[in-house]
């Protein structure tokens, strides 16, 4: 048996002991939302591709605008009219001004654009200028968005909203994406029936694979249900290999009797290699890993809320490497309602609601038997208690991690 590794040795294990995939697939920008991107995103454009207004107003030569006011206003000719879609068919010389709506093309020889509120129209073809301005005001210049070379996205983002209209912007309709990677998900134990039957005495619904698979889905995986397979090695070995053949990675939980968890070490030591046999958290302590055929296999707790915790903080970030995804937290600062213990000797993690207390957002433990899911359900989010730590005291600041 390996030896129990803490979660920093775990993080560590699967940069080393595994690699992300070398495939990629095109799919079209309607259809790039939520995807990895497989590569990086260079323009081979600018973007605008020629000088812009962002008001409406006139175009100036900021020169021709310097020390005029309320009181003395510059006077200029009206040169003519910029129309939205076209090219700026004028040329600005000294002394003269330009209407240019929002959007529009900035005459040659137009350095600065005055918005309307600080003009007067005299209505003799002169424009009075109440305002100075300065080269370069309320223009956006070719190129300043885009320019031919720069790089736009990143391999392995996951694709926003904001980054689907980037691409539109450089005319990009088709877009490279890591294909979405197939997970196998497997139920094991005797006391297991889907959730959609009435357990009888002594059985359980089965929790776990509806939930896994939900949270596969919601990072972009494509979930493979094998169903429940009972307590029975050669079925068990059978139902790991089938899904080898056909997913990316697979994971399997449960199973109630210390044998079918040692039967879970002897399949994936058959099929391949055992990497780990316990990590030093709780819950998740009983979480098994390995590889065959380069894949991943994991083997999760029975317990629920385990199985919760060990797939969020472990299962995905190791989806994520197969991925080359970018992976990024953001947790909220948030004071503890009360005093805490901790397991000592094992990371802890500990659920709690958010609550706004005058200033203050303060993390409440959520106290409750092992195991039981509505703890989760329940839940805004977690924090961690360090393996070295016994406890944190009332007022403690915590780092919350919203589920």
């Amino acid at each position: 048996m390996l030896e129990v590794k803490t979660p920093e040795e775990v993080y560590r294990l699967i940069e080393k002991e595994f690699r992300p995939l070398d495939r990629k697939e095109l799919v079209p920008l309607e259809h790039a939302l939520g995807r990895v991107l497989a590569e990086d995103i260079t323009a081979s454009e600018y973007v605008p591709d020629f000088d812009r207004s962002t008001v409406d107003g006139y175009a100036v030569r900021a020169s021709d605008t310097f020390g005029c006011s309320d009181a003395i206003p510059a006077i200029l000719e009206l040169g003519g009219e910029v129309r939205m879609g076209e090219d700026a068919q004028l040329t600005l010389k000294r002394g003269e001004c330009a209407y240019v709506p929002t959007g529009g093309a900035i005459p040659e020889g137009g350095d600065c654009m005055v918005m309307i509120e600080y003009t007067e129209d005299y209505g003799d073809g002169t424009i009075g200028i109440l305002k100075p301005g300065a080269p370069g005001m309320n223009l956006i210049f070719r190129g300043d968005d885009v320019y031919p070379g720069k790089v736009i996205l990143r391999s392995g983002q996951v694709l926003r909203a904001q980054d689907i209209g980037a691409l539109a912007a450089i005319g990009r309709t088709e877009v490279p994406v890591r294909p979405r990677l197939k997970v196998g998900v497997l139920s094991t134990g005797d006391e297991l029936v889907p959730a959609a039957e009435t357990p009888g005495p002594g059985q359980v619904r089965d929790v776990n694979m509806p939930m896994l698979t939900a949270l596969l889905r919601e990072v972009g995986a494509e979930p493979v249900q094998y169903g429940i397979i009972t307590d029975d090695e050669a079925l068990l070995h059978k139902a790991v290999r089938d899904a080898l053949e056909s997913c990316d990675a697979v994971i399997l939980s449960g199973g109630s009797s210390a044998g079918v968890k040692d039967a879970a070490c002897r399949i994936i030591e058959s099929l391949g290699k055992l990497l780990l046999h316990g990590i030093a958290i709780k819950p998740g302590k009983p979480t098994i890993l390995g590889r065959a055929e380069n894949k991943p296999l994991i083997g999760l707790p029975g317990h629920p809320v385990a199985a919760y915790f060990v797939a969020k903080l472990f299962v995905l970030p190791l989806l994520a490497r197969l991925e080359g995804r970018q992976v990024s937290d953001h947790p909220v600062c948030a004071r503890l309602s009360e005093s805490i213990g901790a397991n000592h000797g094992r990371a802890q993690v500990s659920v709690c609601r958010l609550e706004k207390r005058g200033d203050q957002l303060t993390a409440v433990p959520i106290h409750s038997k092992s195991g039981l899911i509505t703890q989760l359900a329940g839940a805004d989010g977690y924090f961690m208690i360090s393996r070295d730590c016994e406890g944190l005291p009332k007022d403690a600041a915590v780092d919350v991690f919203w589920k």
